[in-house]
């Protein structure tokens, strides 16, 4: 299959397809607001030190699909069936040891159907109040499902096995009892700063869910950035839970998607409520084939990405000049606070060294690390920034 740019483009909502060269510095910034953006010969060397994903260049995405078209002989797929989607779904199987797996078009719509088949008529669900489901998914599950989200853990990360108990019994123990029919969990967790539920918490968790007959379900968008976290491996994390959700978009390099994961029947009728809900898009191998390329080898990348990360942090913490705030348990970011003095000439240093940092804000920036860490050595990052 051939694919020139003017039918890629028009196939593919272009603002999804990752970072143009121009769109780097606007994305990220670069520790000033008039600093220049790379070019698009500069990319492949380009480190940005923010965000959860390699910078790409809008100009560049056509050449980039069509190599991966070329590696394909029947890549195509009708209304998410056969081709790279299928492919794409069976190496997620295996990756997150579940029996079957479901391309969807937006992670809304994955954690939606998976809190629906899981309530069935139990339409009682926890949730931490500062997950993606509570926050950021307008009341989808409420509105389009009738299931009502009950918060925990208020601006944490995640809840403890105390109060996850405690909302069970104030649902089911009573005059007029509420069967709880879910137990939703996202790890890492974007509004607490990336941080993770641990290994350890996650199969505690899921013990009591089990003895109070609660199916539990993952909400594991960035769950690939937890890879070379102590105790944390997919397979092993993900056999707690009857379902899982992974982004395509966030750090695979898909234009847009995601995958839902569970037992062979839960998926059979994700399909048909993906079909209910208008998600049976006519294709899906924009985004299969980005995201297969990337899968292989993902976790051994990513805990290379951690290790990277803490290498930097352990060096800046060493400079005079720079504090580092790490996170409990996080994922794959910080905060940097950086001196005046060291400010002096960091945009400069920056733009030389073809680095780029999160906007300061009163001396401070998140650091975020993605897999152009892995391009430098630190004395070569850490050089750009103190100088």
């Amino acid at each position: 299959m051939t694919l020139n740019r003017r039918s890629f483009l028009g196939a593919v909502p272009i603002a999804s397809l990752g970072l143009a060269a121009g769109s780097v510095h606007a994305q990220y910034g670069a520790a000033a607001a008039n600093a220049t953006p790379a070019p698009a010969t500069e990319m492949d060397t380009l480190v940005v030190l923010a965000g959860d994903a390699l910078p790409r260049s809008l100009a560049a995405e056509p050449a980039r699909l069509q190599a991966l078209l070329d590696k394909h002989t029947k890549p195509g797929d009708g209304y998410l069936a056969g081709g790279a989607v299928a492919e794409l779904e069976a190496k997620f199987s295996a990756l997150l040891g579940k029996e079957d797996t479901v391309f969807m078009p937006t992670g809304t719509l994955a954690n939606h159907i998976a809190l629906r088949l899981l309530c069935g008529e139990n339409r009682h669900a926890l949730v931490q109040q500062e997950s993606h489901v509570y926050r950021d998914e307008s009341n989808t599950v409420t509105t389009l499902s009738g299931i009502n989200l009950v918060p925990l853990a208020p601006g944490k990360a995640a809840p403890t096995l105390e109060e996850i108990r405690a909302a069970i019994e104030r649902a089911e123990v009573g005059p007029y009892p509420i069967k709880v029919g879910a137990i939703a969990l996202e790890s890492p967790v974007r509004r607490a700063q990336g941080a993770s539920l641990t290994p350890a918490l996650v199969a505690e968790i899921a013990q009591t869910a089990r003895a109070n007959k609660i199916p539990l379900h993952l909400d594991g968008a960035r769950l690939l950035l937890m890879s070379g976290m102590a105790g944390f491996r997919v397979k092993d994390y993900c056999a707690h839970v009857d379902t899982v959700y992974v982004s395509l978009y966030k750090y695979l390099g898909a234009p847009f998607g995601g995958v839902l994961s569970g037992s062979k029947p839960l998926m059979a009728k994700a399909r048909e409520l993906r079909h209910l809900f208008g998600g049976a898009i006519y294709h899906g191998w924009q985004a299969a084939l980005p995201a297969l390329d990337a899968l292989d080898g993902a976790e051994e990348r990513y805990a290379r990405v951690r290790a990277a990360g803490e290498r930097l942090m352990a060096a800046l913490e060493r400079t005079p000049g720079f504090k580092v705030k790490r996170i409990e348990n996080g994922s794959n970011l910080a905060v940097l606070e950086i001196s005046p003095a060291r400010q002096a000439g960091l945009e400069e240093r920056l733009q030389k060294a073809n680095v780029r940092l999160g906007k300061l804000n009163d001396g401070k920036a998140q650091l975020g690390f993605n897999e152009s860490i892995l391009r430098r050595d630190t004395d070569y990052l850490l050089k750009a920034l103190a100088g």
